[in-house]
């Protein structure tokens, strides 16, 4: 992706956090204090292990918070509108409209006594109000931008006569249908074999291109978005530890955990050591309580790590990491 003027956000996020309330203590924060905001057109991704909060950024920007968890502090807006504003029915014109999700699991989203041209057509029906006809013809249209194979005869199968691959695409055709500017891929992509998920990619990245849809592309894999994104954000705890334009991220990491993430993911042994550089030296002992999340795992935690909670700082043009002692080379 090429470098953009910087734009008005397509959606904002700033301070968001969400918690679960815990009998006799504490809410539990899954999410901290989130600030982000995509341009039209832009692609971050967000990286970070199992539990850090991915699925869960995903849920709180479609105001889909599992109960018993609220979103506790912060705004989201979408187009300069704050989405806690709206009641349930506007919220309902904007999901699938002009916001929209893939998931992970397509088998979980889609209707299994109803077709395929028959769950794409209820979104068309509901947010577009076409008629018969219309709605056939645009289904087909969609499901010929996805890759699907006989259209005309994938129109009338059920979600159990797909292969995964097949499912996962009708599962983007939905999400397309209505040409949304907003998209949420929460690890869409895993799963499928090398192809396929390739195949994906490329029908994200003409989305993005052709018509400015903004994306936030959730993965687990790392490598991808080294490929795809325009930013890359790493969640810990729930918190953005380093985000930064792709080129500047994965040429100059600065968060300890960052580097251990980058590490794991290479082939290249040169590459390995170039990442890994003196973060191996002395691992710290003890707990972190009120400082830095990262802190009992992070091989250069100092005394002020365990106490003192780090900022987001910018350390280089757009560039920001939240740690004390951020590596540099």
């Amino acid at each position: 992706m090429s470098d953009r003027q910087p734009q008005d956000p397509v959606i904002a996020l700033e301070g968001l956090t969400v918690a679960f309330p815990r009998y006799g203590g504490e809410p539990v924060r899954v999410l901290k204090g989130i600030d982000l905001a995509l341009a039209p057109g832009e692609v971050v991704g967000v990286v970070g292990e199992s539990g850090s909060g991915k699925t869960m950024l995903a849920r709180a920007i479609m105001r889909l918070v599992p109960r018993p968890g609220r979103i506790e502090a912060g705004r989201i807006s979408f187009d300069g509108r704050d989405m806690g504003q709206l009641d349930g029915e506007a919220l309902r014109r904007l999901r699938g409209r002009d916001i929209a999700m893939i998931i992970a699991n397509p088998r979980s989203e889609l209707d299994p006594l109803e077709t395929v041209g028959q769950q794409i057509g209820n979104v068309l029906r509901h947010h577009l109000t076409l008629d018969k006809p219309a709605i056939r013809a645009r289904s087909l249209e969609l499901l010929r931008q996805v890759s699907i194979p006989d259209p005309e005869r994938r129109i009338n199968a059920y979600p159990h006569e797909l292969s995964g691959g097949m499912a996962q695409r009708v599962v983007m055709a939905i999400a397309l249908a209505c040409q949304p500017r907003f998209i949420i891929s929460d690890d869409a992509t895993s799963g499928l074999d090398v192809t396929v998920q390739a195949q994906v990619l490329e029908l994200m990245r003409k989305l993005v291109v052709e018509r400015g849809t903004s994306l936030l592309f959730i993965t687990r894999d790392i490598g991808i978005t080294a490929h795809f994104c325009d930013r890359v954000a790493v969640l810990f705890a729930g918190e953005i530890v380093e985000i930064g334009p792709r080129h500047a991220f994965f040429a100059d990491p600065k968060h300890p955990y960052a580097i251990l993430l980058l590490a794991a993911y290479a082939q290249n042994e040169r590459l390995r050591r170039y990442w890994l550089g003196d973060t191996t030296a002395g691992a710290a002992e003890g707990p972190a309580t009120t400082g830095c999340p990262f802190a009992r795992r992070c091989v250069r935690a100092q005394d002020r790590c365990r106490t003192e909670h780090p900022r987001l700082e910018e350390m280089a043009p757009g560039h920001f990491a939240r740690c004390h002692f951020p590596v540099e080379r």
